[in-house]
């Protein structure tokens, strides 16, 4: 069975997240029963990871094992797919994997990024993609606390627990190494970049919550250093931002199954 690699793109809004559910109305759901539907028997999609309800996507990745029988070029298979998607559901890319790639297990790291907006007026096209703050905070501290995250710490303090943790969680469960942590500023547009070997639940959402309490002086410095670089169970980050800003952007592969 062929394996193929898919690059799809999602508002998150009118979902409960990327991963299959009884309901049956995540991103995971819908796209299965578009290739269902196209290929003629039921499918198993493996996702790169799970993106919580209301959150975005430009670069999920993932793959699937095609019947033998099934001929339909990799160019022909976004098209096929999309005329059964809503529209607020695209697949962007197709290609032939290697049977050894897993669009989760092969991957070495991701990026997300976050948009705030200072706007006094939201746009009605802004609407659940960004996160609205009008109100005065100090945006050289946001980029300043934004900046701390780089590099490896253990981002307990930045995480929140599905239930479905290991038993006894492993002493370095909870460490990550954060390769990009920026921000940049385009009028009354932030746009914050956090890329990584990976993230815990709910971790970007609350590194940036935590930054931004920081930002608008509700947290001090020496507060968040000792979030950052003295966790324990009973510090946690004393804000998680919405999911309206939050997009994964990228996910990072040895070699990119995408390249021309």
């Amino acid at each position: 069975m062929p394996r193929l690699c898919f690059l799809v793109a999602y508002d998150g809004r009118p979902y409960q997240g990327w991963q299959s559910q009884v309901h049956g109305k995540t991103v995971q759901d819908y796209l299965e029963k578009a290739i269902a539907s196209l290929i003629k028997e039921p499918i198993r999609i493996h996702g790169s990871g799970r993106t919580d309800t209301g959150v975005h996507a430009t670069g999920q990745v993932f793959h699937a094992d095609i019947p033998d029988q099934i001929t339909l070029p990799c160019s022909n298979w976004p098209q096929a797919i999309n005329t059964r998607l809503p529209d607020s559901i695209r697949v962007l890319h197709t290609r032939l994997a290697d049977q050894d790639f897993h669009a989760r297990f092969s991957a070495i790291g991701k990026t997300y990024r976050y948009s705030i907006t200072k706007s006094k007026i939201l746009s009605p096209f802004a609407a659940g993609l960004t996160w609205h703050r009008p109100k005065t905070f100090d945006v050289e501290l946001l980029s300043q606390a934004i900046a701390a995250y780089s590099g490896t710490h253990d981002f307990r303090s930045f995480a929140a627990l599905r239930g479905n943790e290991p038993s006894p969680i492993p002493s370095d469960y909870f460490i990550r190494t954060i390769t990009k942590a920026e921000l940049v500023e385009i009028g009354d547009d932030l746009t914050i970049t956090l890329s990584g070997s990976g993230f815990l639940y709910k971790m970007v959402r609350l590194m940036v919550g935590g930054a931004f309490e920081v930002a608008r002086k509700q947290t001090s410095w020496s507060q968040f250093m000792q979030l950052l670089n003295e966790p324990n169970a009973h510090t946690k980050s004393p804000l998680c931002a919405p999911a309206d800003g939050l997009t994964l952007h990228h996910v990072h592969y040895d070699k990119d199954p995408f390249a021309e």
